[in-house]
């Protein structure tokens, strides 16, 4: 399967984890994340998948556009303090997609999703760009591995938000979400810590998290 397959299927699991009576039950509780409530990580969930047809619509970037590391070594949110107007802006975002209630957020993501099915195939692989990163674009496929990678990570955010199990996912699209990971975890931390962290536990640093 491509990237464009394991978005799909992603989006397909995070689309049942919010369509989950416990979600709607839990929706104006705290979620696991600070200062998020689960109606925002909801929303933030479902804008990885809401979001794609509005950049695809776009005009076609004319800034560069860069490899997917470089693109996470310039987004400002990757080191941002919760307090910083980029993690405001992110959580008030989620609020947003999420204000017309958990029903209506997962009838929307469905909706795309049958779109996507039919047509994000023979989509050509042309530069994209999320408005609020900054100036450079990536590839559509680049930008969908990055979606996914949110909607693995974020499915589990919101599973342990409302007390349900972690959503399981198609082993190639936990590859891919894991091979991304890790090289983010290099870029962090230097290939001598991630290998201890993976091999010796006697020497293994106190963290290798991607972000």
């Amino acid at each position: 399967m491509g990237v464009r397959e394991d978005f799909i299927a992603a989006a397909e699991v995070a689309s049942r984890l919010l369509r989950a009576p416990a979600v709607a039950a839990s929706w104006e509780r705290p979620s696991a994340l600070p200062e998020f409530s689960v109606a925002g990580l909801a929303g933030h969930l479902a804008f990885q998948v809401l979001a794609v047809p509005e950049i695809l619509a776009a005009p076609l970037p004319s800034e560069e556009t860069v490899p997917v590391l470089e693109h996470y070594a310039r987004v400002a949110w990757i080191d941002a303090a919760l307090d910083d107007e980029i993690s405001v802006r992110i959580r008030s975002g989620g609020e947003q997609v999420a204000a017309d209630g958990a029903e209506s957020l997962a009838d929307r993501v469905e909706a795309v999703l049958g779109e996507f099915r039919r047509s994000l195939g023979g989509t050509a692989n042309r530069p994209v760009r999320i408005a609020f990163w900054g100036s450079w674009s990536l590839t559509l496929d680049d930008l969908l591995l990055t979606r996914t990678m949110e909607l693995v990570v974020h499915a589990d955010d919101l599973a342990v938000s409302v007390g349900l199990a972690t959503p399981e996912f198609p082993v190639n699209v936990t590859d891919s979400v894991i091979d991304l990971l890790t090289r983010l975890s290099v870029r962090r931390h230097g290939p001598a810590a991630v290998v201890r962290a993976l091999s010796r536990a006697e020497r293994a640093p106190a963290t290798i998290t991607a972000f």
